[in-house]
């Protein structure tokens, strides 16, 4: 049933707004009188906008209210079997039940069991029977309230849902941007952006950085033999090798440009650059991708290009990548399948 239009003016002085579609009042009454339970159920059977639960035995309080999920409890402080009080630690040790507000009932007004009632965790506290003009105020207030605090709670929820989303949708598009579609590495927009970095922070320290610029011998014979099909499982394959043969996080393996590729080498001398060019080749080699009209062997092979700086105040990241490529091509003349980072 719709909930009737309220008029709110007496919450906003209390700084609660809540729109009155979304506003429902369910009251759970926990007491082991009848008659105090069939006079609340009176008191509050004019008001439509309201619903009544009533429960008789303590023991059965915490899974009746987890069940009916109230906006308040009115619990009687004198029970059979549970006190009042000890029900009240109950709810609020149970995530279903902690933060509904309660409305104590006692038969008496007593300074001290009031002191005890607020410090265990209740919301309000009164004299039964109460006057229904009250009781009723005091169930709209804390109703209102409870029901303000889920709708922040949810909106929040929502919020950080739909920040961890954007999240989420915003790496995966910086993924996107900085792979390369083929062979799921770094791609070269990637690959400047990294190199540029890590230069500036060489130059910074003072401290060698090195490069291997690499190339598949005979690629396009390999192309022309097998197919593009083929030729592009092979750029796939040369490239889960390199990513297999990183040895640090900060190494950056990337595609440089058709059957090139690139893996720069963060504070890595030039022994430490062979040996990784080494190891990359001969794990290439080691796939065993038959390439019959190969110049170097049998298997499809690749040759590798090593340079390595300490950046000075005249030279840029250019210069480094000229010197690797210098020495690939010298590795192609040489007879292919091999690592050249000398100049001789």
């Amino acid at each position: 049933m719709e909930s009737p239009t309220l008029n709110n003016s007496d919450d906003s002085e209390l700084g609660i707004q809540l729109p009155p579609a979304d506003y429902k009042i369910m009251v759970l009454l926990v007491d082991d009188q009848a008659m105090v339970g069939e006079a609340i159920r009176r008191a509050l059977l004019s008001e439509s906008d309201i619903d009544f639960h009533y429960c008789p035995r303590a023991e059965d309080a915490v899974r009746v209210a987890e069940k009916t999920q109230p906006t308040v409890i009115l619990q009687d402080l004198v029970m059979p079997g549970v006190d009042g009080l000890t029900l009240v630690r109950q709810y609020r040790t149970n995530p279903l039940t902690m933060d509904i507000p309660i409305i104590v009932l006692s038969s008496k007004e007593d300074a001290l069991i009031k002191r005890d009632a607020f410090a265990t965790g209740v919301n309000d506290y009164m004299v039964k029977l109460p006057d229904s003009i009250e009781l009723i105020a005091r169930i709209r207030y804390h109703s209102r309230s409870y029901n303000n605090q889920l709708q922040r709670d949810a909106a929040y929820r929502a919020l950080r849902e739909s920040q961890q989303q954007l999240q989420k949708t915003n790496f995966e598009l910086q993924r996107l941007t900085n792979t390369d579609g083929l062979t799921s590495i770094a791609n070269r927009r990637y690959f400047d952006d990294y190199l540029n970095a890590e230069w500036k922070r060489a130059k910074r320290v003072q401290q060698e950085i090195s490069l291997l610029l690499i190339d598949v011998d005979n690629f396009k014979l390999y192309n022309d033999n097998y197919g593009h099909v083929a030729g592009d499982q092979v750029l796939k394959s040369v490239a889960r090798a390199m990513e297999s043969s990183a040895v640090r996080s900060s190494d950056l393996s990337a595609r440089f440009g058709g059957e090139e590729f690139a893996v720069i080498l963060p504070s890595t001398d030039e022994v430490g650059a062979v040996a990784a060019g080494d190891k990359l080749r001969e794990m290439v080699e080691a796939l065993h991708i038959g390439h019959a009209h190969s110049t170097t062997g049998e298997w499809l092979t690749v040759s590798v290009g090593v340079a390595t700086m300490i950046p000075k105040d005249d030279q840029t990241q250019s210069d480094l990548i000229r010197l690797a490529d210098k020495r690939l091509y010298k590795a192609k003349q040489q007879g292919k399948n091999r690592v050249i980072a000398k100049d001789d």
